[in-house]
């Protein structure tokens, strides 16, 4: 029997639902060592055990890694790839080296066609990139993130192209970056990174990390023309807590539209783990507004690394519809302790 896909949208939220009912009856604190995803929502991470492997580092290295993954596709069915490469020469959070785009036919083998490197901006490193195609004139941005002029980090745009291999390095600007203190001792957001952005119900939603306190949180952004960005509520208040697993640090993984509401995917890490800046995992939540998150995974991750050695990362998250299945770009920990970019291809008619 052939099941409507958004029957199948709906039945993905039940599922998760009912296993969350399961791990807010345990009423017991996360006290798990090591990341690992708890037995009633195992039926969910079985399904990202199988993956084809879309990009390695370019040295299979300790801490080389490549990683990061934005994927569109466009109106000829054309993906497009922008990631993060990473070495071990240069100082903890300047180590990103380059932005690569890539394209390709079906989405699996890809062709580099673009080279970014931090000197071409310039920038001491990179993290994460966005790439988006706008829907109202159909041509590429790219967004970036970095310590600007030897400031604090923040979001940086490039130019807007009719094809992604004509970006301009030194076109770069910054479209967000921490807002100036009220009062000298006010809390406030010191640097941002990592962003996710969607175009949905008429605005560009930009969900970033924020550092409070060398805290990681989650904050959210919103903009008309993805060039002028206002915080959504107060900025000062991150939309989801630190708390239960994600009770070190907790950043946007992606935002999957389900026709009604959306499953939010987050990151986060447990202070119990063996390096929690690094060891990072992804959870689930579920939001109608894209502003306030359920939480359907508070008791543990959805999603660990099937090839862990003592780092189980499995981040920056890029969950799509394709045809009829849901496809998952991530970044991935390998046994070589590198980590590489995998997709994830889940069938919706129960195959």
């Amino acid at each position: 029997m052939k099941f409507n896909l958004h029957v199948l949208r709906y039945f993905f939220i039940v599922l998760l639902a009912g296993h969350v009912i399961v791990a807010f009856a345990q009423e017991h604190p996360w006290n798990g060592a090591i990341p690992q995803v708890k037995e009633n929502l195992r039926l969910i991470a079985e399904k990202f055990q199988k993956y084809d492997v879309i990009l390695k580092p370019d040295q299979e290295k300790p801490q080389w890694w490549a990683g990061a993954p934005s994927v569109v596709r466009d109106g000829k069915g054309v993906f497009w790839l922008a990631c993060r490469m990473r070495s071990t020469d240069q100082p903890r959070g300047k180590r990103g080296y380059e932005v690569r785009i890539l394209n390709s036919k079906d989405g699996i083998h890809f062709t580099k066609v673009l080279r970014i490197p931090r000197q071409a901006v310039p920038i001491p490193g990179f993290e994460r990139p966005v790439l988006l195609i706008d829907p109202m004139t159909k041509k590429f941005k790219l967004y970036l993130c970095g310590p600007w002029h030897n400031g604090p980090w923040s979001i940086l745009k490039l130019q807007d192209v009719n094809n992604p291999k004509d970006f301009e390095p030194k076109s770069a600007y910054v479209v967000i970056k921490p807002f100036p203190k009220t009062f000298d001792r006010d809390i406030t957001v010191l640097e941002y990174k990592d962003p996710y952005i969607i175009y949905a119900d008429g605005y560009f939603h930009c969900y970033v990390t924020g550092y409070v306190r060398q805290n990681e949180r989650l904050f959210h952004f919103r903009s008309v023309d993805g060039e002028k960005w206002a915080p959504v509520g107060d900025p000062k208040k991150p939309i989801m807590d630190l708390s239960g697993w994600h009770d070190f640090f907790i950043r946007p993984g992606s935002v999957l539209p389900l026709g009604v509401g959306y499953l939010f995917f987050y990151e986060g890490s447990n202070i119990q783990w063996y390096d929690p800046v690094y060891n990072i995992a992804t959870g689930v939540g579920f939001t109608f507004d894209l502003h306030h998150i359920i939480d359907l995974t508070p008791d543990s991750p959805l999603v660990v690394s099937s090839t862990p050695t003592r780092f189980y990362t499995w981040r920056y998250s890029q969950f799509m519809w394709v045809d009829n299945e849901l496809w998952v770009y991530a970044e991935v920990a390998t046994k070589k302790q590198t980590k590489e970019i995998r997709l994830f291809r889940i069938p919706l008619d129960g195959k």
